[in-house]
């Protein structure tokens, strides 16, 4: 049965180990996946070693973070077996991130800084991440670390991790989002559309990048996010006294996603059937204008945005009380549960960031390079990607085979006399 997996990641691993070019490394890359893949509690390179016959330290540690290899190719290479499994006008690309717990200050990006997956700051390296997931399938083929300005604003430190000069200008954690959702399309990765959480949907010009690509979106909000009525109007003001007015403003005030949300007509809606029954929860849904146009001052109001795109703006109540508000450029004809679907699809994210740290070593790595790190997270989404195929595959022979069982079944008599 052992046997029949390592060929299997072999064969799964040949368009990955082709693109290596060199047969020190051919050897070293499958090694190096079936170390994260296989049994033991640490997958860092020290224990991997010693667990893989054949292969010792030096050369595991060399691979992953000294060699001379470019990993762009097998990560167009990820995204062709993403796409193979997943991909479609179905398929959701996912933007989130996730932190990795870590002491001392030395490796790259650590810095004290909110982990949402503590659910509080702690000093973490923070990777933004990119899903693509399908009926609950979920393909990790992005994983980025952000740099905080405690590290770009310190060359010398920067220097110490070997960070490359083209990613040592600050960047926010939207602006990487942005720059991999380039990246993955240019690869040829199809989905139907972007789902981030609040991290994310905060950020006006990242929902705007995202329009201005074409693409449809669902992003969470806070739920102090102002908009504006659908049917808002611009209008010149009278000016009571003083010199004449020269803009246009908004004929009423933006109010906060809540406030708006407060008078709608909420209902029960159910997304999917989980494993204890339904997943159901109070939604409630109308057409807005996000309050993210350029600012303005806006007589007593002071300074305030403008109308921008129209959208829908969701919010969702929990049974335990929480309350989440999102905005989604959906089609003005999509019904809410559609809406609450698209919006519930993006949690299937965190399951992948689950597995990958506690089965495949994601958050193990202990060296502090740049380069070491994203390919130790290369090496983790690509046998995170197998797994999948894997089970996709198991999941196809058993539902094959359910269809043949009911073929073969006699035919039960009627109970009638002929």
């Amino acid at each position: 049965m052992v046997e029949a997996w390592r060929d299997e990641l072999t064969e799964w691993l040949a368009p990955f180990v082709g693109m290596l070019g060199d047969r020190r490394r051919a050897r070293m890359c499958p090694a190096y996946v079936e170390g994260l893949i296989g049994p033991g509690d640490r997958k860092s390179v020290q224990p991997m070693a010693m667990r893989s016959p054949g292969i010792g330290y030096d050369q595991l540690h060399h691979f992953i973070g000294g060699a001379l290899w470019d990993s762009a190719p097998l990560e167009e290479e990820l995204c062709r077996q993403a796409d193979a499994l997943v991909g479609g006008s179905a398929a959701w690309l996912i933007i989130d991130d996730t932190a990795l717990p870590k002491k001392g200050r030395a490796s790259v990006g650590v810095a004290p800084q909110y982990a949402s997956a503590l659910g509080k700051n702690a000093n973490c390296q923070t990777l933004v991440s990119v899903t693509l997931a399908s009926n609950e399938v979920p393909v990790m083929i992005g994983l980025r670390l952000f740099l905080p300005e405690s590290w770009t604003s310190n060359a010398a430190r920067m220097d110490r991790a070997k960070v490359p000069a083209e990613v040592r200008a600050y960047r926010t954690k939207p602006d990487i989002a942005l720059a991999e959702i380039d990246r993955v399309r240019s690869a040829g990765v199809r989905f139907g559309g972007i789902l981030a959480d609040a991290g994310y949907g905060l950020s006006g010009p990242f929902r705007q990048a995202l329009t201005e690509r074409g693409l449809t979106w669902a992003v969470g909000i806070p739920y102090k996010q102002k908009v504006y009525p659908a049917d808002v109007a611009m209008i010149f003001p009278v000016a009571g006294r003083g010199r004449p007015r020269k803009n246009y403003v908004p004929d009423v005030a933006s109010r906060p996603a809540q406030e708006v949300l407060e008078s709608a007509k909420w209902q029960t809606v159910s997304w999917r059937r989980g494993t204890k029954g339904k997943l159901s929860a109070r939604f409630a849904a109308m057409r807005v204008r996000v309050a993210d146009g350029p600012p303005q001052r806006i007589g007593d109001l002071g300074q305030q945005h403008l109308p921008g795109e129209e959208v829908w703006l969701v919010g969702e109540h929990r049974s335990t009380g929480e309350r989440k508000y999102y905005l989604s450029n959906l089609p003005v004809d999509t019904p809410l549960r559609k809406l609450a679907g698209a919006i519930k699809a993006r949690w299937v994210c965190e399951q992948a960031h689950q597995q990958l740290k506690e089965e495949l070593g994601l958050d193990h790595f202990e060296g502090r390079s740049w380069q070491g790190l994203h390919r130790h997270t290369l090496m983790s989404m690509i046998a995170f990607a197998f797994l999948q195929a894997r089970r996709l595959r198991a999941a196809g022979r058993e539902k094959k085979e359910a269809r043949a069982r009911r073929r073969s079944r006699p035919c039960l008599p009627s109970g009638r006399q002929s």
